[in-house]
């Protein structure tokens, strides 16, 4: 279907990020799936093709493009096969990263945007803990001024890059009697005494990234590396998330645009009762069903996009393409594993790997049911 939001300049980017993730990346998904990783060298190659400035003015090291190539970049991203290694890339650019460039000092932007657009060091978003997820404003780490430091003790979980980021843009109590409004960001860096990864999570899906749990025990972190004004984190959070979702969104979009393609071309070739699959009115119907609900799913995302990257308020529209892309990325996916039948459940085909990815889209960056809870409150307000 025509890309109505995309102009000749984004569409030549999409061949270029195409043409890369054809011949660097997707040879080596199933040995990045198998070993649970993907190397760090991916983020530089990005790098040096330019790909993780897209978002970021040229000061800092990025081409000072706007939202749609980022999109852009992160749909042919997860065209690659393993939505792991697309979240473990976007997480370091499209998550950490824009804190720092948003609301950080000019000395913060310096240190860190530089590195992390050449693909140098890798960034994390740490927020969720073992007892708030959704609930931002219940987490519990928490960081005691120390004069010209903060001291911070808690921990995280689930955090996409934990192990292996070189620092962890991370939601802190500054003033845990304040609630929401109590809540800062740090800048934490790697090799920080006091803060450690305490283990890599073993997940259902996205094995190639790593998700971490991280510990911080008496961390002693210099007043420098606050992002923004003190208290003022939990803003800073809820802004970024518009782009975090919508990117959550084309994921899906296209996680079940490929599900549906891996199914085709398996019906195609898979001969039973002496036809292919294809020929039989009941595979055909669940491909026509699968075909319109992701073009559903394509356009009520590239509405909320288009109000994004135009600067409009995109929040109601963010969450309903939230929600119905991934939710329909697991759908497709589910039918697209049932095409298969029992081969489908055979670890040896990827369409396995799309089912299992597919599931964390309607938990991460925002559950469905928050999504569906921002939707009423705007529409009954």
């Amino acid at each position: 279907m025509a890309r109505w939001l995309f102009r000749e300049e984004h569409e030549m980017l999409r061949r270029s990020v195409r043409s890369w993730v054809e011949k660097e990346v997707r040879p080596h998904v199933e040995e990045w799936e198998e070993k649970g990783e993907f190397p760090r060298e991916l983020f530089a190659r990005a790098g040096e093709l330019g790909f993780l400035g897209l978002t970021y003015p040229e000061e800092y090291g990025g081409s000072g493009e706007d939202y749609l190539a980022g999109a852009v970049f992160m749909e042919e991203m997860a065209r690659c096969g393993s939505a792991g290694v697309a979240a473990g890339i976007g997480a370091s650019i499209g998550i950490a990263g824009p804190q720092i460039y948003k609301f950080g000092s000019e000395e913060l932007k310096r240190r860190f945007l530089p590195p992390t657009i050449s693909g140098e060091k890798i960034g994390a978003l740490g927020i969720t803990e073992p007892n708030a997820g959704s609930d931002v404003a219940s987490i519990q780490t928490t960081a005691r001024d120390g004069g010209d430091h903060y001291l911070v003790n808690g921990s995280k979980i689930f955090i996409t890059n934990g192990v292996r980021a070189d620092y962890v843009v991370t939601a802190v109590k500054t003033d845990p009697a304040a609630g929401r409004k109590g809540i800062s960001l740090l800048v934490i860096e790697k090799g920080t005494p006091g803060f450690s990864a305490a283990k890599k999570l073993d997940k259902l899906g996205w094995n190639a990234s790593d998700t971490g749990e991280l510990v911080f025990e008496d961390c002693r972190v210099p007043k420098a590396n606050l992002v923004g004004q003190e208290n003022a984190g939990f803003y800073y959070i809820m802004q970024n998330f518009a782009w975090e979702r919508l990117v959550m969104a084309l994921a899906g979009v296209v996680g079940a645009q490929v599900a549906m393609e891996e199914a085709i071309r398996y019906a195609q070739q898979r001969v039973q009762f002496g036809k292919p699959l294809a020929k039989f009115q009941v595979i055909r119907h669940k491909i026509a069903d699968m075909a319109a609900m992701v073009e559903t799913a394509r356009c009520l995302t590239y509405h909320a996009l288009s109000l994004f990257a135009a600067g409009e308020d995109a929040v109601e529209a963010v969450a309903m393409a939230k929600i119905y892309a991934c939710e329909t990325a697991s759908k497709v996916a589910d039918e697209a594993l049932q095409i298969h039948g029992g081969y489908g459940y055979m670890m040896e085909y990827p369409v396995q790997r799309f089912w299992r990815d597919a599931r964390i889209g309607t938990i991460g960056g925002g559950t469905t049911e928050i999504m569906k809870e921002i939707i009423a409150e705007r529409l009954i307000r």
